[in-house]
């Protein structure tokens, strides 16, 4: 569904990612794993559309998209869900929800939409017209990730979901991308949490230092060596 060939890019001239590759296929769950500063989240802005790369390419169902634009790519169904949830907090949760779902693919959905993602998350139904600023972290993770699913997702983009969150929280926001998984949605999860990670996705990435350490099985990748290196520099 989605394949990266030989990526490089990166900030200012200066390669952040060196010669990246990957796949999604429909309906799997995709780890991205690293250390701070290991390329995860120059990897899933250039997947979104906001970094442009300096070189390689980026297919999603065989179609080339790598000089699209964001918003091009929303319209494809490739969504992220930013790291720090960034939701608009002086709007309600209504509100924020509706804007997910403001392209022109997803716009006449909208109602049937909605309708799906408070039955996903019964609390944000509960605080449709709070401002979104007064939620908790794990309530605003909820509306990040709802807003996400507003625009119709075809591959959801997770990018450290489980930052900052208590472990209650965190176990409810895994067990919501499972269920989304047994829907058959697509999901890349970028992820500092190894463990978590590796309990969650059928295979995984490992990148180091910009470049791609160790790839495969869930199982596999935990096993191997070069995954606590990457991790730890053992």
């Amino acid at each position: 569904m989605l394949e990266v060939e030989g990526l490089v890019a990166g900030y200012g001239g200066s390669p952040i990612l060196r010669d990246v590759s990957l796949r999604l296929a429909a309906g799997e769950i995709v780890g991205l794993l690293g250390a701070n500063n290991a390329g995860k989240t120059t990897l899933i802005n250039c997947l979104s559309g906001i970094v442009t790369p300096m070189s390689g390419r980026i297919l999603f169902e065989g179609q080339d998209v790598t000089r699209t634009t964001a918003r091009e790519r929303v319209e494809l169904g490739i969504i992220q869900v930013p790291e720090g949830r960034l939701v608009f907090p002086e709007m309600s949760v209504r509100e924020n929800l509706l804007l997910g779902g403001f392209c022109d693919r997803a716009r006449p959905h909208r109602p049937a939409q909605m309708d799906k993602v408070l039955e996903l998350f019964p609390r944000l139904k509960e605080r449709l017209t709070q401002a979104a600023g007064t939620l908790s972290g794990g309530e605003q993770q909820m509306l990040a990730i709802g807003r996400g699913l507003m625009a119709e997702a075809r591959i959801l983009m997770l990018d450290e979901p489980s930052l900052g969150l208590s472990p209650l929280f965190v176990q409810y926001i895994f067990e919501i991308i499972d269920q989304l998984h047994q829907s058959g949605l697509t999901m890349l999860l970028v992820e500092q949490n190894l463990n978590l990670t590796l309990r969650h996705a059928q295979r995984c990435y490992v990148l180091e230092r910009g470049q791609v350490a160790v790839e495969g099985a869930a199982d596999l990748v935990r096993d191997d060596p070069r995954t606590r290196q990457a991790y730890l520099g053992l």
